[in-house]
């Protein structure tokens, strides 16, 4: 049977797709892809599979068991294969890479996703409204769109996501943790994007202009708000001098201006303000002194 692997011999090939094999004990666990049999299932939550080493392997989720770990990092792992794939991030090794463009994986199964960019293939289509992906996992997650499923909820107030990352950036409002932090101001944002639409403000590029007055913006988003201004549309009015604004907040941030009340102190030199955004563009210049500091 061994010698069959160096003459490349696979005498057992399935009726249904062609597909051969060295064994014969393969053959069958391949055809069950085409019966739809799955007769190994987990005691604990039901799933089944068509092996029993990948029901073992399942079996260590619900077991929280991680034997394989990394010897650079300490990071565990359920399965060997998966260890493998992780210890590249040390090498710095991607041994799959794309005839067409030269990018480089760590994973096989990341290049074929890859690879249906240069090809426009989308396989994985929704029955609901004909939208289509090039990964069957985008595809889970836009069916729930559909759904109303949102499977990913946060425990401390409630609210739910269709996307587990999209939790974990959420759960950030409450830990009052914010990951990137701009090197210019010492602004920091909970997300890449907010930092990187805000380091666009530094940059003193305004690429988006009003067709109507000429005004120019940094960010489009920006713009398209000042647009309500122009149409009417969504804009909020000060009941104290008829002032205009395009975003609610603004309006509230304005209504300040109508008090000689001071109620927000900074803590660090306990210079008053009348509202909590001049305090809070206040406190970065402390900050900034701070980064000034550091850099010296």
């Amino acid at each position: 049977m061994h010698q069959v692997i160096h003459t490349g011999e696979r005498p057992f090939s399935c009726d249904e797709c062609g597909k051969s094999f060295t064994k014969s004990g393969n053959l069958k666990t391949h055809q069950l892809i085409h019966t739809g049999e799955r007769p190994f299932s987990c005691d604990e939550c039901g799933k089944s599979f068509t092996q029993s080493g990948s029901l073992k392997k399942h079996q260590l989720i619900h077991t929280g068991e991680k034997p394989f770990s990394c010897g650079d990092c300490g990071k565990s792992f359920t399965q060997s294969a998966s260890l493998k794939t992780h210890q590249l991030i040390h090498t710095g090794e991607r041994p799959f890479s794309c005839g067409d463009c030269g990018k480089s994986f760590t994973k096989f199964g990341h290049l074929k996703t890859h690879q249906l960019i240069h090809t426009g293939e989308r396989p994985f289509s929704c029955d609901e409204c004909g939208k289509s992906f090039t990964h069957s996992g985008h595809l889970k997650t836009h069916q729930l769109i559909h759904s109303g499923e949102r499977p990913f909820s946060c425990d401390e107030c409630g609210k739910s996501f269709t996307k587990s990352g999209n939790l974990k950036t959420h759960q950030l409002i409450h830990t009052g943790e914010r990951l990137f932090s701009c090197d210019q101001c010492g602004r920091a944002f909970t997300q890449s994007n907010g930092l990187k639409s805000h380091l666009v403000t530094h940059s003193g590029i305004k690429a988006y202009s009003c067709d109507i007055c000429g005004k120019t913006f940094s960010l489009k988003q920006s713009r398209n708000t000042h647009l309500r201004i122009h149409t009417g549309h969504d804009v909020y009015s000060c009941d104290q001098c008829g002032k205009q604004f395009a975003i609610n907040t603004r309006l509230q941030r304005h209504m300040f201006t109508h008090s000689e009340e001071r109620p927000y102190k900074c803590d660090l030199c306990e210079k008053t303000f009348k509202s909590p955004y001049y305090l809070k563009a206040h406190q970065q210049i402390h900050t900034r002194k701070t980064l000034q500091v550091h850099l010296l």
